[in-house]
């Protein structure tokens, strides 16, 4: 612990709170809530702690606070400071854990669509539905049952869905608002759990055309109750109510907590959300934090109500969200509740020895390297590495690992604008050159370690540019490789020695994954550069044939060779001028 650290444990109040803490960069890299700030932070510094929470606290340079009137206040703004912050110890709820809804749309002529997006529109949402499937299963059997818009674009005529009874040609026909109204609140009633009853009338619509010979249309209704059966009753009754209702449950073990959300719609359980993550807090302050981000950041659609475990504040919640929270205490709701904390228990158990050992290969392997070379743990490296076939067309590139895995948002691409076509050194100069400029000129975090791809020489480039031009004091590394151009050395220190790494260590295997990458990355590189040089290259110099005209026969021939067969009329239909036409299938032709 250090002294800013310590002078701030002592004045912290005795107050409702978020906390920021940060690393020796700066960056925020946590953010917490508090009933009592100073219990709360106090309690990362003191007592022994799992190896995460150790790890949090290790990288902990700092931290900030900031006191509010009450809990829901400290909860509304930690939610708010890590949606601005995005702090890498936080939960991490991703993007793509999105389910298919069905909609009705707002719009003159109603559409019902499948869509993953929830947006605040005048629309109406259905579901989640366990899957695409179901979703477009569901949809399908409502453009058979209800006449509305199909189409996406109003045309000027009716189409096949007209005369198939399915549209009511909305296109040329003036449909009553009326109308509408009454088909929206049908699908709408089908969808909250009427079906039951368009199944009867079906039934009985059925039976009546059987009883006058039409065996047809009674086969249409046969075909739509199938449907019905099929898509929509697969699944026994969980509730006899049919309140769409998420059901929350959650489990501990050894620093990590399992969430399970349970997306019951219309009595049903119809699918579950699942997610595991590091715990830093309290599991009860850990639910509130998790809820608060599951319904804001990742865009989930509210229920009617939300069962949440004993022990965690259910009028927080309900303060937050604004929709009836229980905490149910007997009969089918606990047993649900006692479902989906099994649930929870189940998969943080059957997942746990894979996420260890992931960690292991990741942010294990950053500690062991730390250890080895006797600096701190590299949790963001940078590697480089140069390209070039000959002397010609050189280029460089950057590939980036934070937390032991690749980081491609942050890769760099370079090619190189004043060292000599076979200067290795003066490429490598260069590009760490301007690499780190930007860096600091646009305030971007800086990296633990910086990896060569190469041996002493580059080794030194580097270090005189962060060091001596820069002034910046980050620990330069080279890999070497063997005779079959595979990870062989780790070097570093000054004198350069060889950093002693066991072959079958994670810190080895992490190496050597940092090092195909980026020789993977430069490569392909190099290689779109050369065969776009190439190609563009054999049109230099045709009459009438600039920058534009090259990319536009590129792009309506594809190759070449294509462009060298190509005939004058060919030509010509690429969007050449009749005369620069004849003059590049003279060229060719000459040329042959």
């Amino acid at each position: 612990m250090n002294e800013i650290i310590e002078h701030k444990l002592s004045l912290l109040p005795d107050l409702p709170g978020c906390y920021l803490m940060k690393d020796r960069q700066g960056t925020i890299i946590y953010v917490g809530k508090a009933k009592i700030l100073k219990n709360r932070v106090r309690s990362y510094f003191t007592g022994s702690h799992d190896a995460k929470t150790q790890r949090l606290v290790g990288e902990i340079e700092n931290f900030e606070y900031i006191v509010t009137g009450s809990d829901i206040e400290a909860l509304i703004l930690e939610l708010n400071l890590i949606k601005q912050y995005d702090p890498k110890y936080n939960i991490m709820l991703k993007d793509d854990k999105t389910y298919p809804y069905l909609k009705i749309t707002a719009e003159r002529h109603p559409k019902l669509i499948v869509t993953r997006q929830l947006k605040k529109d005048k629309g109406k949402y259905f579901g989640p539905y366990p899957n695409a499937t179901a979703a477009h299963e569901t949809k399908k059997l409502l453009d058979r049952l209800y006449p509305y818009r199909k189409c996406h674009k109003l045309p000027d005529r009716v189409c096949l869905y007209f005369h198939l009874g399915q549209c009511l040609a909305p296109c040329v026909k003036d449909i009553p608002h009326e109308t509408y109204k009454e088909m929206v609140d049908d699908i709408s009633r089908f969808l909250n759990g009427g079906y039951k009853t368009v199944k009867k009338e079906l039934t009985e619509k059925m039976s009546a055309a059987a009883e006058n010979l039409e065996f047809e249309r009674a086969k249409e209704y046969r075909d739509q109750i199938a449907n019905i059966e099929a898509v929509m009753e697969k699944q026994t009754m969980m509730m006899n109510d049919f309140t769409d209702r998420d059901v929350f449950g959650y489990a501990v073990d050894k620093g990590w907590m399992c969430v399970q959300v349970f997306f019951v719609r219309q009595g049903k359980l119809i699918e579950r959300d699942v997610s595991l993550f590091p715990l830093y807090q309290d599991p009860e302050e850990e639910m509130l934090t998790f809820i608060g981000q599951f319904y804001g950041k990742s865009g989930h659609l509210l229920p009617k109500e939300i069962l949440l475990p004993e022990g965690v504040n259910h009028e927080l919640v309900q303060q937050l969200l604004k929709v009836n929270v229980l905490i149910p205490q007997r009969g089918k709701k606990k047993d649900l509740m006692k479902l989906s904390m099994k649930n929870a228990e189940i998969s943080l158990r059957e997942k746990f020895q894979l996420i260890e050992k992931q960690e292991q290969r990741t942010i294990g392997a950053c500690e062991d390297l730390g250890i080895a070379m006797n600096i701190a743990t590299p949790l963001r490296i940078e590697a480089f590495d140069n390209s070039h076939t000959g002397g010609v067309d050189p280029v460089s590139a950057m590939v980036s690992f934070v937390d032991g895995k690749p980081n491609r948002k942050d890769y760099r691409k370079y090619k190189t604008k004043t060292a000599a076509a076979h200067d290795d050194y003066g490429a490598m100069r260069e590009v760490i050159r301007r690499r780190y400029t930007r860096v600091l000129k646009e305030d971007l975090p800086l990296p633990d370690l910086i990896i060569i791809d190469g041996g002493k020489g580059q080794m030194e480039i580097a270090r005189e540019v962060i060091e001596d031009e820069l002034g910046l004091s980050i620990p330069i590394a080279g890999l070497a490789k063997d005779d079959k151009h595979q990870t062989a050395q780790l070097l570093y220190g000054s004198p350069v020695e060889v950093v002693p790494l066991k072959r079958t260590s994670e810190a080895f295997y992490l190496l050597q994954r940092i090092q195909d990458e980026v020789h993977r990355f430069v490569i392909t590189f190099h290689r779109q550069r050369r065969d776009s040089q190439s190609m563009m290259s054999a049109l230099d110099g045709l009459p009438g044939v600039g920058p534009k005209r090259k990319k536009q026969l590129l792009q309506h021939f594809g190759s070449m060779k294509k462009i060298k067969e190509a005939s004058t009329e060919q030509l010509k239909e690429a969007g050449l001028p009749i005369k620069v036409a004849e003059s590049v299938h003279l060229y060719f032709t000459k040329e042959k």
